[in-house]
């Protein structure tokens, strides 16, 4: 009898088990009150800040996000970093040239808070097509937990989505695909500059009625409908269900917008891939290397 050979794909990072202990109601009251703690000022633009801009922000922002996608960090990374982000713009001016610096160095320090397995400072760099130093990182690393005055246990609208789903008399199967709808609508809400006048906990809620309402899961169960599932998340965070309503309402349009331009990049790479084939007028400087074309912010 032959040998046969079996291949068993092995998760490489353990991760450990959700702590019952921190889904109960003390806790959840507890982040109520002290998300208002770690809200960065929404007039940091205009009172801070001199050449750092809200379309800057996007830009380097993004980048962040497909930093943590392809190096598939947890969740929470993210939107972590963005809070770090916002906080440092708050309290500290910033030359433009150095914001990509300082968004390598919040996706650092919050992978540190929230991986097993933490990202390095080189391969940063590295994302940063080595126009960081790993010195540099370190350096600012230091300067940015001055700023926050190391206060990094920050609430962000991923720390209440559990909470939610745990309320929620719903099957497994339906509380993940719920979950996993919510923490794309979380992760694209960090993103836009017009998000950050909204509390954590709004911004969850509103992430996940709109993945409700996105995945028609109120037309097969009654506990979804958009009324009831409204009544439900604003008593739950002791909010006014018409401005949650209206929260839903934005990130659902920021979706719309978020696809709309995906779409038109993408005919627009194929346009351009046509004219490289026919020998037109696409040359290799009009090409874009990776996301680290952020470090050119002077728009």
């Amino acid at each position: 009898m032959e040998p046969q050979l079996l291949c068993c794909e092995v998760e490489t990072v353990r991760r450990g088990y959700l702590d019952g202990n921190l889904l109960t109601e003390r806790v959840l009251q507890k982040m109520l009150r002290a998300e208002e703690n770690y809200a960065p000022s929404v007039s940091y633009f205009k009172c801070v800040q001199r050449e750092i801009l809200p379309c800057m922000r996007k830009i380097v922002a993004t980048w962040m996000l497909e930093v943590c996608e392809e190096q598939k960090c947890e969740e929470e990374v993210f939107p972590l970093a963005m809070n770090y982000l916002d906080r440092f713009l708050t309290v500290e001016p910033l030359k433009k040239s150095r914001l990509q610096l300082l968004g390598a160095t919040c996706m650092f320090v919050a992978s540190k808070m929230k991986e097993t397995i933490p990202l390095t400072a080189e391969k940063l760099c590295i994302y940063t097509d080595n126009s960081v130093r790993a010195g540099e990182l370190l350096q600012m690393e230091l300067l940015v937990l001055n700023k926050l005055k190391w206060d990094l246990a920050s609430v962000t609208p991923h720390d209440f989505i559990e909470h939610f789903l745990r309320k929620m008399p719903l099957s497994q199967d339906t509380k993940q695909i719920i979950r996993k709808h919510a923490q794309t609508f979380v992760a694209l809400c960090a993103t836009d500059v017009k998000f950050i006048s909204n509390p954590p906990s709004m911004i969850a809620a509103g992430s996940v009625a709109a993945a409700v309402q996105g995945l028609h899961l109120g037309n097969v169960n009654s506990l979804l409908s958009c009324q009831r599932l409204m009544c439900f998340l604003s008593q739950v965070i002791k909010c006014d269900p018409d401005c949650l309503r209206a929260c839903q309402e934005q990130i659902e349009s920021l979706l719309e917008s978020s696809l709309r331009q995906a779409q038109q990049h993408i005919s627009s790479s194929e346009s351009k891939t046509v004219e490289h084939e026919a020998g037109l007028s696409c040359t290799p400087a009009d090409l874009s290397c990776t996301p680290t074309d952020v470090r050119d912010v002077n728009i």
